[in-house]
């Protein structure tokens, strides 16, 4: 394994972990929809604005059509759909619907059946990670379900399930569409993409009516900042060049990882308890990891 793919995958891991504590310094004062438009947006001018200053050749209407299409469906349909569907349930739940996401890869990647079920390892790494979760999320797990209850929850349960399929189809989509386009241009159009349809529901959900500028805290925009920069810009962009050299199953172990950093970071700096049934999570959750990737390192070492 390349330096360049640890690099790509330490940053998906790390930042994207961590971009759960500094979305909630962003919520308590900015509307969700609201926040995606403006943090997709201009990281995709950012990374557009770089591509230029590079001198990279301006895209085809084709490589526009693709990546924008790809962009909706992960950032919009994925990301977004989690985002409503909190509204109506315990972030456990999510967290663990979410974590199904190198489950749907598993099953739609055609292209990577032979690689998926001819190697014990990645099916027993998949299934690990996903009991993994189970334990690191278990007590908010039975309060979510305790407290879920009625249609809406229904609906939300729904809602991530189609989210997850929806980042899914549109990382396929992205990944084996015939187009060449630099990783910062494709990101960059994914990212602006996403930012522009995100203002579609958050007019729908009338986000503006009573919201003022000045009523951002100064951790509001610390925050928004934190989510364009890193956290779309720097991972974003190495989550893309993962699917291009990985298989998509591999990239999307982000989906196991990312609990693990946030709970993390939960207990060193909001000082969160943490039991020993999370700790056993976090053990399980790195070796299905190792599983997943192992063909991958044992080859960089051969």
């Amino acid at each position: 394994m390349s330096v360049k793919v640890i690099l790509a995958f330490a940053a998906v891991y790390l930042i994207w972990g961590s971009t759960y504590l500094a979305a909630q310094f962003g919520l308590a004062t900015i509307p969700p929809y609201l926040m995606g438009a403006m943090r997709f947006a201009i990281a995709g001018l950012v990374l557009l604005g770089w591509s230029l200053f590079r001198k990279n050749p301006a895209p085809e209407k084709k490589i526009i059509a693709v990546n924008s299409i790809g962009g909706i469906l992960m950032l919009v349909g994925g990301s977004g759909s989690v985002l409503w569907a909190q509204q109506y349930l315990s972030s456990g739940v999510a967290a663990i619907l979410v974590a199904s996401l190198p489950v749907w890869f598993v099953l739609l990647d055609k292209k990577q059946w032979s690689f998926y079920f001819g190697d014990k390892r990645v099916i027993m790494g998949v299934l690990l990670g996903f009991a993994g979760i189970l334990l690191l999320f278990g007590t908010s797990l039975s309060k979510g379900i305790e407290s879920t209850t009625g249609w809406m929850q229904v609906v939300g349960i729904g809602v991530v399930l189609l989210g997850c399929i929806a980042w899914t189809i549109g990382s396929l989509y992205v990944k084996y569409k015939a187009v060449e386009a630099d990783v910062a241009t494709s990101a960059g159009i994914q990212l602006l993409a996403a930012g522009l349809f995100s203002l579609l529901p958050s007019f729908l959900s009338n986000e503006l009516t009573g919201f003022q500028w000045n009523q951002v805290s100064t951790g509001g925009w610390l925050a928004l900042w934190y989510l364009i920069l890193p956290g779309s810009v720097i991972a974003f962009m190495s989550y893309l060049y993962l699917l291009k050299v990985r298989p998509a199953a591999q990239a999307g172990t982000y989906a196991y990882v990312n609990p693990v950093i946030a709970v993390l970071l939960g207990a060193i700096i909001a000082h969160e308890k943490v039991t020993g049934f999370q700790i056993a999570g976090l053990v399980i959750i790195l070796f299905s990891v190792l599983m997943i990737n192992w063909n991958s390192y044992t080859n960089s070492r051969t």
